[in-house]
Parts: C-alpha cells; structure tokens; sequence
C-alpha cells in the first residue's frame, strides 16, 4: 500500500524473483524453494512470491512501512521490526487478528481506518439509549488507491495460481491473502468482501508444524464462515472511483500491450502512474474495451450456500506444489460443517445495505451493517502485501505470525 500510494511502483511493476542476498546477509526464500524470474507485482501477490516484495520494501524502506502500519491500527511493533523481514511479515511481536482485521478494514472502507468497537450501543429496559459506541477515524490513503489495492488483492482469488482460490463468492467481489510463517507454524488468511472483512489465523500455543494436505486451515475457516455469513447476499463488485486508468499490459515487459504481446492482463493505476508503451513487442495498441472479458453482460444473482463446507483432511500428507508456494489449498473437496456457520452468526454484527464502495446489483437487507468499525454510522466501506504481520524474526511466507489479526468492514474472528 505505501508503494502505490507514493507511487514508488504499480500493480505491473517488474520485480526479478530470484535467490537474492539483501543487506546484513537476509536471504528469504519462497516456499517451495523456487523461483518465477521476472514477475509483475500483480503475479508475485498471486503465489505469494517473497523475493519481489523484500525488494519493495527495500524502495518503500521498513521505517515508512511501519509508520503506514501504526496508522491503521498495529500497536505492537517494536525497534527491531524496522527490517527487510517486516514485507514478509517478520515481527517480534506478532499481531492480533483484531488489529490485522482492522487494517485491512482499511482498504475495504476505501482509506479510512475506522477503530475497532464490540459494540454499536447501550439500551435500557425503556429501549432509551444510555451509551453509544463512539470509534475514532481517519483518513490513512484515497479511495482510489484502495481500488487498486483491492483490485490486487484479488488475485489470490482469482488468478490460476492464487493461493486463495477457495475463498471465492460466487457474484461477490473478494480480495483475500494468504500467510504462512517459517516451518508452518502459523497459517493466516485475511480478506474483504464490498460486505465484511474477516481475518482467521491457524496455529498452536506451542510452535507445532501444521500439515493438512497442502491446505490452509485458517483459509479454510475464513472461506466457510465467510460463505455462510453471505448467504442471501446480492451480487456484489468494489465500486471504481475517479481517475483510474484501466489498461492491457503485457505481463512480460509490465508495459502497455501491443497486438504482438502474446501474454496479456488488465492492471489498475492511479491517474497518470500507466507505463509506457511495451518496445519488446510489435504492432499497435491493444484497446482493453477489446477483451472478450469486458464484452460478458453481468448476471443479476443472490447468492445462495449451498451447505457444502470445505473439507480440512489432516490424514493426507502435506503436497507441495513447485509453482505455488505450500500455502496453496485445494478447493475441490467439501464436507458438511455447520459449526463454521452456527460460529458465524454470532460473530455478526449485521450486514450493512451496500456502501460508496460497493456496486450491488440488488438490494440489499435494510437492516444489514457492514463494518464492525462503523457500527454507528456506516461510511464507506470495504487484500501480498497487507503487511500480515506475525512474531517470527525470520518469516519466509509471504504473510507472518503470531497471534494475530483484527475486525474491518465487518469483522469476524
């Protein structure tokens, strides 16, 4: 977020992920040991590739990144977090799933961090309203640059080899991010719908390996729980603000695609941060209006769950895959699990009728709140590199540690 918010970088900014030695000897490594070459930032958030963003880090340098942090609610880092370790998540101290949740609620409501509160108000027995849940706010980035980073942080969800595919919604915008930290001792997975925000984190009291055959547990948890608390919701996509350039980039150069460029995607930037032309390809520019993907008319859906959680199957061994990192779940498999939806009802706070940042093609329920950090009055609302902080010196995943994470638009733990 720093980044694009300063505008050191954008979504197709090329990065070599490659075995690198930073300063005082800190070599991270991606997961699976391997390593892309030269990715966009966009590809490098899809697989959680490591390398890419402690180089980010070193433009954004570690003491800006923490001041951005202390902004959106992160209360325990210390001294020694000020390091390249702090892209991947390498804390002292961790972080809780509250402040977690609450920071990436940042991005959800469009810039402004809203405080976490566990309640809207007091009554008494007359239905007189005695107190009243009064949260501090303020404005961290533009909504613009929350766009972009929703639109990046969807790639996990969306992208072939996102490591959060299971968390999609049908008809329902998600952005989400996974996180594992050294030897698998921690497993994250923080995310927003243009409804709730909620953040799930996986591990033991004391550092125990997790193996769930290639699964994510915490990802598993956050993708029933979430599925179940949108049942009934309509289709749902993050709202486009003003000055937003859309373009056809070609994914080998991070330029502007031409028709010679074989290898394509659509970026998001800011007004006046789009590259330039790509020169390693020919012919002339490629239109993004043109793609058959922006021709498709949007279905007017509710989405309904089908009751089919996602199955977590500790008896398998752990599978790694050689292009995505280990954090990488299958999503083929589902059982019946009504305690993640019996859990999540108690967790609402209620689901807000659809905010600025939202574009719904229905109604929603009148009575619905969507922010846990904006119980009283819901503003507006709303995904490698959220900086998932976890306690661990050396993280090695693209997310970290400890005890973590925290409530946004709607926050549930």
């Amino acid at each position: 977020m720093p980044g694009i918010n300063e505008k050191i970088f954008t979504g197709a900014t090329i990065y070599n992920d490659e075995k690198t030695t930073f300063e005082k000897d800190y070599e991270p490594k991606n997961s699976d040991g391997g390593y892309l070459g030269k990715i966009t930032v966009r590809r490098a958030l899809e697989s959680s590739q490591n390398i890419p963003f402690v180089e980010m880090m070193e433009q954004i340098t570690p003491k800006k990144a923490i001041s951005y942090l202390e902004e959106m609610g992160i209360t325990s880092l210390t001294d020694e977090d000020e390091s390249l370790a702090l892209a991947l998540g390498g804390l002292q101290n961790g972080v809780t799933p509250l402040e977690m949740a609450s920071a990436y609620a940042t991005i959800a409501n469009d810039g402004i961090y809203i405080q976490p509160t566990f309640y809207s108000s007091i009554v008494d027995n007359r239905g007189r309203t005695v107190m009243t849940s009064k949260q501090e706010k303020r404005t961290i980035f533009s909504e613009q640059v929350a766009y972009v980073l929703k639109k990046l942080l969807q790639q996990p969800v969306n992208g072939t080899y996102g490591t959060a595919t299971y968390c999609a919604i049908p008809g329902i915008d998600v952005s989400a991010k996974t996180g594992t930290t050294d030897e698998n001792y921690d497993k994250w997975l923080c995310g927003f719908t243009p409804y709730y925000t909620a953040v799930a984190w996986f591990g033991f009291d004391q550092n125990e390996t997790i193996k769930y055959n290639s699964q994510n547990p915490a990802g598993i948890m956050w993708a029933n729980v979430m599925r179940s608390i949108h049942d009934g919701f309509s289709g749902a996509r993050f709202y486009q603000s003003s000055k937003i350039v859309t373009a056809e980039i070609c994914a080998d150069t991070g330029k502007i695609a031409r028709t010679g460029c074989t290898n394509t995607y659509v970026e998001y930037f800011l007004q006046g941060t789009e590259p330039s032309q790509c020169t390693r390809h020919s012919g002339s520019i490629v239109d993004v209006n043109d793609r058959e993907d922006n021709q498709t008319e949007e279905k007017n859906i509710i989405y309904t769950d089908d009751n089919n959680d996602l199955e977590l199957d500790p008896d398998e061994e752990e599978i790694t895959n050689t292009v995505v990192q280990n954090d990488n779940e299958e999503t083929n498999e589902n059982i019946e699990n009504e305690n993640a939806q019996n859990d999540v009802a108690q967790n609402e706070v209620g689901v807000p009728p659809a905010q600025n940042n939202t574009v719904a093609n229905d109604t929603l329920p009148e009575n619905d709140v969507v922010d846990e950090n904006e119980i009283i009055d819901s503003p507006e609302n709303d995904g490698n590199e959220e900086i998932d902080n976890t306690l661990s010196s050396d993280v090695q995943t693209d997310e970290e540690d400890d005890n973590t994470e925290k409530n946004s638009t709607e926050t549930v733990e």
